[in-house]
């Protein structure tokens, strides 16, 4: 029997915006390009990149641009990485920070289970060449789960980012549908094992809505990243990014965002960001000012 076509859900007016002056795009992508350098906001069709772009601002994957697993949300590349990670992209990605002039960097990789230290110590290299060039530079990594592997999330930690981010990206239930290569469980361990191992360190984390979640999955899940140490939290609507991924399920009204922020709050988080726009990395610096 045919498959029932989904029907086409029509953005709300709250989610549609004018795209900024590109002035400041096309001088950034050269940069990038010349670099040969990779950006979430880029691979993975964010809809924040216009805006971020605009601004020279932009968050660095490392690690190439094939991922080893397979999210229903996400549109990087999945398969078998074709190459090993670059000795000379810590050199590379310090350099264009620098040239951005950047106060602070915002770092995510693809998965890469293929290495037998899932790239962790490519990552611990990229975070020293990035303070080697920009002592003064807030550094934020955006990691993977490293599948819970104590040594390898240890390489990163130990290379002493300010902030550790890990993000959940959806509530436990739907783990299977959405993100089947990763465990709940497995991210909730990273995110413990971070606090526990650097105290003084900022861990973050952040949840996607709008992919058939109830409220109470989502205070559920806040009361679970508090419990571990979770000192900041990002809540953003889901965007399908391409044709084959998950299909949106519900958009969110603002003041529902509103709503996910005080009872994130009245958890105990210190810091929260809560929207339709929301992204773990868009505007890092503007959303969690640092003392």
């Amino acid at each position: 029997m045919e498959a029932t076509k989904q029907p086409h859900r029509r953005l709300p007016p709250w989610l549609k915006r004018p795209l900024p002056r590109s002035r400041g795009q096309k001088p950034l992508d050269d940069l990038l390009d010349h670099q040969r350098l990779h950006t979430v906001c880029e691979e993975a069709n964010c809809p924040n990149k216009a805006q971020c772009f605009a601004h020279g601002t932009a968050t660095f994957m490392i690690l190439g641009d094939v991922c080893t697993r397979r999210c229903q949300f996400c549109s990087v590349k999945s398969g078998r990485p074709p190459m090993p990670p670059d000795p000379d992209e810590p050199r590379r990605l310090a350099e264009t920070s620098a040239a951005m002039k950047l106060e602070h960097v915002v770092i995510t990789s693809v998965d890469r289970d293929d290495l037998e230290d899932g790239g962790s110590a490519h990552w611990a290299a990229v975070i020293s060449a990035v303070r080697a060039a920009l002592p003064d530079a807030t550094i934020e990594v955006l990691t993977p789960d490293f599948q819970a592997i104590d040594w390898q999330i240890d390489t990163v930690i130990d290379a002493a980012p300010r902030i550790y981010n890990h993000n959940i990206e959806v509530v436990p239930s739907l783990f299977k549908a959405i993100q089947p290569s990763k465990r709940f469980d497995r991210s909730l361990y990273t995110l413990r094992r971070a606090k526990q191992r650097a105290p003084e360190m900022i861990t973050k984390s952040g949840l996607m809505v709008g992919l058939g979640e109830t409220r109470n999955e989502l205070r559920s899940t806040f009361r679970e990243l508090r419990s571990v140490g979770v000192d900041m939290l990002t809540v953003g609507q889901y965007l399908k990014p391409e044709p084959g991924l998950a299909e949106v399920v519900k958009y969110y009204e603002p003041r529902e965002f509103d709503e996910i922020r005080d009872e994130a709050l009245a958890l105990g988080f210190p810091k929260v960001a809560s929207g339709p726009f929301v992204r773990s990395s868009y505007n890092a610096k503007e959303q969690f000012l640092l003392g």
